[in-house]
């Protein structure tokens, strides 16, 4: 009898969350607006979590950082080629300027709310970037972590000028990628190869195919840090936070170096094995091709050489390679001089990792503070680093940036430990893909998505804040399906970006009318000042607690159903309790008054869990209550709405028919149409 007692009380402890954090979005490009993936598959979610732990853990000890991302070859060549179409007149900084204003602008269309949306190439951020950059890079050079190497870059010889990033396309060589847009040295799915091993290179600026010449960069010693990575991948399994995409993307790489070779070339790779570095035979028989696996990755380059010179196609498998730091674009962080080596620049990947501490040390003197205190954000136990990303770009984060992490830190065990006041390895938040009309949409691609800032001309923020939200795009991809957008949508079928939006703009919004006019009609617009009853401070605790441990897990989606179940039960306890049939000159005060006491308990913790989601109307929601932004606090969550308010609290007038969550105005003109 007491252990069912004991099972009965026992309560799930509530998760932890760190007293400082740091929260990042992956950056844009600065060649373009922002298309709706920057913003549905990625910035709304980094922007709700940062609202959470604002909330959660006092904005005062939240710095959420993003900015454009400045460098490198795709905004030197859209520049470049806007130019030359008479689309652009200025120099290659004042068209870089001209995207992140746009950028900025539409981040706050849509209520994203960074601290400081940098820019890697502008202003005084670009200052303390480069500083950053120089201190990063120089740092693991001396610690013996870099390497010179000696690779083939391609060269237009038309042109004139070796080719960087996207001037080169081909088809990418890692086995299994079906990326047709490979560029010199990494796809746009994220595969990392040498340039040598891009299948079918051309140049952009000929049309032509480039030859090859001699380039000398420094390249971090990624695979130095394999068995540290793979120790670190057991934890991440064991944590609920983890999101599965992020440590099996990564184990993918974790493996022996491989080359696939289709069965064509069976016999003429047996006449070459005995010329070939060490290696192992992988028979496979259902397979067009077979394997053949290394220990050592410089001998799987000398065997693709090897293959190259006789004719035999090959494909590579994921594994670690050297990771470039430097290259020769002159549209680049300038690199340290080290070892007597001038002239290079930052290749742009590596720079934009560590470019959300240039942005907390940017954050952190534009208000007065010293930049040292960047430390007490990214290297402190008490602090946690919690980094947004798409999918596709996990193996920068997830293996590049973690393994740099590691080779900065100061103990000889070179693990992440914030006890020594070393980098501590960030939590990486990846979503899976978000679609377009079921197809991956890429503002480079044949699949056309619309920008963030063409959607507002058909919904508002908050409806497509809370659709893309509720996608669940932390367990698959999705696709965005919306109405005017799809020319193969039925007319009959309802938008389900509205449909989405209807849980506020419909049933929540009722509520809240209903508390204000009951309250203006009944109570001369004063607050009741009684405490809810049991059943509702216990229903309101469920809904908290529930949302805590899945926003915890960055389960957004689960926080949305817990939103939905929560102020659906609440519209029926208004319909009960405060329907026309319970008002009137025969009703009893006492009963209308605890009704709405209770009410606006409902909707006071409806709003909190509502304020990282959908910020605008909560905000004016709050506006009304005649209450100060402590009501956001988790510190009293638990609270009435009498806690902010005292005794007489006379509530803001609620004129008739005002709305706090509303349709975009061209969802009433099509209701019009339709009726």
């Amino acid at each position: 009898m007491s252990d069912k007692k004991d099972k009965k009380n026992f309560e799930i402890p509530r998760p932890e969350f760190p007293k400082k954090a740091v929260v990042t979005g992956g950056m844009p490009y600065g060649n373009k607006e922002l298309h709706f993936g920057h913003v549905g598959g990625m910035l709304v979610f980094a922007d709700t979590y940062a609202r959470f732990l604002r909330d959660r853990i006092g904005k005062e000890n939240v710095i959420f950082v993003s900015g454009t991302d400045c460098y490198g070859s795709p905004i030197a060549e859209g520049w470049r080629v806007k130019v030359e179409k008479g689309e652009f007149e200025g120099s290659l900084t004042d068209f870089v300027q001209r995207n992140h204003d746009r950028q900025k602008a539409t981040l706050d269309s849509y209520g994203i709310s960074p601290n400081l949306f940098a820019a890697s190439g502008l202003g005084r951020s670009k200052e303390i970037h480069a500083e950053v950059t120089d201190w990063f890079i120089s740092s693991l050079h001396k610690k013996g972590q870099l390497n010179q190497i000696t690779t083939m870059q391609f060269y237009d010889e038309e042109a004139g000028c070796f080719l960087n990033g996207r001037q080169v396309i081909g088809k990418c060589p890692v086995e299994g990628c079906t990326s047709e847009k490979g560029y010199a040295d990494e796809c746009d799915l994220g595969h990392q190869y040498m340039p040598e091993n891009l299948l079918n290179p051309v140049s952009t600026l000929s049309g032509k195919t480039p030859t090859m010449k001699p380039v000398t960069n420094w390249y971090f010693k990624l695979r130095d840090y394999e068995q540290l990575m793979k120790d670190w991948i057991e934890e991440l399994k064991k944590r609920k936070d983890i999101r599965p995409v992020v440590w099996k993307t990564i184990d993918e790489f974790l493996k022996p170096p491989v080359i696939y070779i289709k069965r064509e070339f069976q016999e003429k790779y047996f006449a070459l094995k005995g010329t070939m570095p060490e290696h192992s035979y992988i028979e496979e028989p259902k397979k067009p091709s077979f394997t053949i696996e290394f220990t050592k990755l410089s001998d799987c380059d000398d065997a693709c050489r090897i293959l190259t010179s006789n004719g035999i196609r090959y494909r590579t498998g994921k594994t670690l390679v050297p990771f470039r730091l430097t290259g020769n674009i002159e549209w680049g962080v300038p690199a340290p001089v080290m070892d007597g080596v001038d002239g290079l620049t930052v290749w742009v990947w590596p720079e934009s990792l560590w470019a959300p501490i240039s942005f907390t040390q940017t954050y952190l003197e534009s208000i007065g503070h010293d930049r040292k205190e960047w430390k007490d954000y990214w290297c402190s136990k008490d602090a946690r680093v919690y980094q947004f990303i798409g999918q596709d770009n996990i193996y920068f984060y997830g293996i590049a940036e973690p393994a740099m992490w590691m080779a900065q830190q100061e103990s000889e065990e070179k693990t992440a430990s914030p006890e020594n006041g070393d980098l501590q390895l960030p939590v990486i938040v990846a979503n899976h893909h978000i679609l377009f009309l079921d197809k991956k949409a890429s503002s480079s691609g044949a699949v056309k998505p619309p920008m963030a800032d063409d959607l507002l001309n058909y919904y508002t923020p908050e409806q497509l804040r809370m659709h893309w939200l509720g996608l669940g795009l932390g367990q698959r991809s999705v696709s965005f399906m919306p109405k005017p957008f799809n020319p193969d949508a039925d007319p009959k079928e309802q938008d389900p970006v509205v449909k989405d939006g209807l849980l506020l703009s419909n049933v929540y919004n009722r509520m809240i009318r209903t508390a204000f006019y009951t309250t203006q009609n009944e109570l001369d617009g004063i607050l009741p000042a009684l405490a809810p009853e049991e059943n509702i401070l216990a229903d309101a605790k469920k809904a908290v607690l529930d949302y805590e441990r899945h926003m915890s897990k960055f389960a957004f989606h689960q926080c949305t159903y817990v939103l939905d179940s929560y102020i659906r039960n609440g519209s029926k306890y208004v319909a009960k309790t405060l329907g026309s049939d319970k008002l009137g000159e025969n009703a009893d005060k006492q009963e209308i008054a605890q009704a709405l006491a209770n009410l606006f308990h409902i909707i006071r913790t409806a709003a909190v869990l509502l304020h990282p989601l959908a910020p605008f109307g909560t905000e004016k929601l709050r506006e009304y209550l005649q209450v100060d932004e402590s009501i956001w606090s988790w510190d009293t969550i638990f609270q009435p709405l009498t806690y902010f308010t005292g005794e007489n609290h006379k509530l803001k007038f609620l004129p008739p028919r005002t709305d706090f969550f509303t349709r975009h105005e061209s969802q009433f003109a099509k209701a019009d149409e339709e009726a």
